[in-house]
């Protein structure tokens, strides 16, 4: 019995060691690096999925999952309205936007009506996302977003709302 406790144990220390090791790396440039690259891997094959779609109605009727019935060609600008929505979010994701960079960029988007209509539209997509991710959160500033544009009394739209205070 000894030899097996004495077994176990080092089995158990090494299990340790190298759980602490991984816990050590995740906080390291390397793991930064790679959590990056794999974000970058992710959103390119997102994107090649995305023009699949946008080239064949067949495949885009695998992402039709709007409330209501949507035309094959409003399809196609839906899905390119979610590339550009993604493809900023991607920016953001990776450190190449600050959040109120991508707010920037977010409210020239906002000002096309048919990306207002592709948010309309996906906007019951969005509820299923737990409130404290960050898509959630980005998204919910989408939405605030829209509603002050559609709400301010001036035509100078670059000047509505407010971008995050990202200092704090």
């Amino acid at each position: 019995m000894a030899t097996q406790s004495a077994g176990a144990r080092r089995i158990v220390s090494a299990v340790k060691e190298t759980f602490t090791a991984a816990l050590d790396s995740v906080s390291t440039p390397g793991s930064r690096r790679r959590k990056r690259d794999a974000l970058a891997e992710q959103h390119r094959l997102s994107f090649d999925l995305l023009c699949k779609a946008m080239d064949d109605p067949a495949l885009a009727e695998v992402l039709n999952t709007y409330e209501s019935e949507i035309p094959p060609e409003k399809q196609r600008q839906f899905l390119f309205a979610n590339a550009l929505y993604v493809n900023n979010l991607h920016f953001y994701r990776i450190g190449a936007l600050t959040q109120a960079e991508l707010y920037g960029h977010l409210r020239v988007m906002c000002q096309n009506k048919v990306f207002r209509e592709y948010w309309e539209a996906t906007r019951h997509h969005r509820k299923s996302l737990p409130e404290e991710s960050e898509e959630f959160i980005l998204g919910r500033m989408t939405d605030d977003l829209i509603q002050e544009l559609a709400d301010a009394d001036t035509d100078e739209w670059w000047v509505v709302g407010e971008p995050p205070d990202e200092s704090a």
